[in-house]
């Protein structure tokens, strides 16, 4: 049971932040969530560039993962989050990041049925995709929350 008693003292002493082995557990998760944005653009850049595959037509998924987020962030700007009920605005964001991700998987598997890219570089990049989304998904869990550590604050 010491070591929970440091643990409290710690987090009184960081103004309620849990430090844990001189880290944070919000920097803690910024540095596995810029991990995992690594690891996902290395397999999309493995699709692309192995010289078995050699063809850069995947690279074009990098509009998605830059879209996908936006709809969201400009109706958390444009929401007051006090009201318990869903709204339309919330509504639609979703549904369109919704579309911005599923056209994310969608393109590579037209261009491996297009005789584009093999397929092989389409499996990379459909890892890739998966890693990257859920690092955007893990982003805004982590940090989407009113708090004094905000993305909104970006």
């Amino acid at each position: 049971m010491e070591w929970f008693a440091v643990i409290e003292e710690s987090r009184r002493d960081l103004g309620g932040h849990t430090r844990f082995a001189g880290v944070c557990i919000r920097e803690r998760a910024l540095i596995s969530l810029s991990f995992g944005g690594a690891i996902g653009l290395m397999f999309l850049m493995l699709g692309c560039a192995l010289p078995i595959y050699n063809k850069y037509w995947p690279l074009f998924v990098l509009f998605f993962y830059i879209l996908s987020p936006i709809p969201y962030c400009i109706a958390r700007r444009l929401v007051d989050d006090t009201d318990a009920m869903s709204n339309a605005c919330k509504e639609l964001a979703i549904f369109l990041t919704t579309g911005i991700v599923v056209s994310a998987f969608g393109l590579p598997i037209v261009f491996a049925r297009a005789h584009l890219i093999e397929w092989g570089a389409c499996a990379l990049v459909l890892t890739g995709n998966t890693v990257i989304f859920a690092t955007i998904l893990g982003f805004f869990l982590v940090f989407g929350s009113n708090d004094d550590f905000s993305w909104q604050q970006w």
